[in-house]
């Protein structure tokens, strides 16, 4: 079910109109891909949301949203830290997994990050280029690297932005299409793990600090948009999307329910067929509650009776070039350098036959099959 925010008036759909995806058309999209997911804990919802998805239609429970680090989570592995080494909340928190379908089409990993480029981020590069070629990255990095880091972290911050996408832009083959999250939108009151103790008891006592914060996370989504931009990569503005959604916010200002994460999946999945030129399957709206247009997300709507017509390549597809950003959002990302390399995709490689004949990743004898 969709619930429209009141007093606004419909407005036209979005071309690439936002799809209530199936796991079977997820299985579709995804198919022989190579799915690379890097952040904090949101990003981790994410990379447990589509590894859900992949398999059948049913949301997260709290409890899967609330474990960090577990031994194995849907059919998943945990490959390093974690409950492999030792779970804490500090800024060499470690933790990768990696889910590969029983078909061997699927392969999807993820890397905590508490910094969105730092040594570690190195070495997972590293991996990224000894290793499978990613076919799809996800990222994002904000709270920590605003919060965990001095006082001139938003200094740092925005050097490590334009490090991390140089870098990302060297080692990425032409074929892959990264996608930047934005942060999305703290609540009033912010508590959470990342956070030391004597920031957490300031953000909690004095509201000043707390808004000061959630300013600094819009500096910062202004920032990453617009260098995300430079570099030719997607971005995807969560911000924008989830600033009414105040109802699936956790408690502690930070974190989401099933409901926001499932609705976030869809607005990734809808923004990467359209980057890859899939058709998407029709789905029909209330009134007013166009795709891409200011809605909550509420309870799964239920299946839709009938065939439902399954996506189909329509050639050759450009990744690369002017970001796809919400034409409503804030966040103009406007192009300040030359035009975009063009990246054609290579769709027929199969991530599961890569044989590793140049260097071992850094997790030798880690990885699962």
């Amino acid at each position: 079910m969709v619930f429209c925010l009141e007093n606004e008036e419909p407005r036209r759909a979005l071309r690439s109109a936002m799809v209530h995806f199936q796991a079977s058309e997820v299985q579709q999209l995804l198919h022989n891909k190579f799915v690379v997911i890097l952040g904090d804990s949101i990003q981790r919802a994410v990379y447990k949301d589509l590894v859900l998805l992949l398999q059948k239609d049913s949301l997260l429970t709290a409890a899967q949203l609330k474990a960090k680090g577990e031994l194995s989570f849907e059919q998943d592995q945990l490959v390093a830290g974690g409950q492999l080494g030792e779970l804490h909340n500090g800024t060499q928190y470690r933790e990768v997994r990696q889910f590969c379908s029983g078909s061997g089409h699927h392969l999807v990993r993820f890397y905590f990050l508490t910094r969105v480029y730092s040594e570690y981020l190195e070495g997972v590069l590293e991996e990224l280029t000894y290793g499978p070629a990613p076919d799809l990255v996800i990222i994002n990095s904000c709270l920590w690297d605003l919060s965990r880091y001095g006082r001139y972290s938003m200094d740092s911050y925005r050097e490590n932005l334009e490090r991390v996408f140089v870098r990302m832009d060297q080692v990425l083959p032409d074929s892959c299409l990264l996608v930047w999250n934005m942060a999305m939108p703290l609540g009033e009151r912010v508590t959470g793990g990342f956070l030391l103790p004597e920031m957490l008891h300031f953000l909690t006592q004095l509201q000043p600090l707390a808004g000061s914060l959630r300013q600094d996370v819009v500096e910062g989504n202004f920032y990453s948009a617009t260098l995300a931009g430079d570099h030719c990569f997607d971005v995807l503005d969560l911000h924008f999307h989830f600033r009414h959604a105040v109802r699936h916010r956790h408690r502690d200002g930070i974190h989401w329910d099933q409901h926001a994460h499932r609705h976030l999946s869809h607005l990734l999945l809808t923004h990467v067929a359209d980057a890859w030129g899939v058709e998407l399957p029709k789905r029909d709206y209330p009134p007013g509650c166009g795709p891409g247009v200011n809605f909550v997300p509420g309870p799964l709507p239920p299946p839709v009776p009938g065939p439902v017509p399954h996506g189909q390549h329509r050639g050759p597809v450009v990744h690369r070039g002017m970001p796809r950003c919400v034409p409503n959002s804030p966040y103009h990302v406007p192009r300040m350098g030359g035009p975009c390399r063009q990246r054609p995709r290579h769709s027929d490689r199969l991530i599961h036959t890569y044989k590793l004949d140049r260097r071992p990743p850094a997790h030798s004898g880690t990885w699962p099959g």
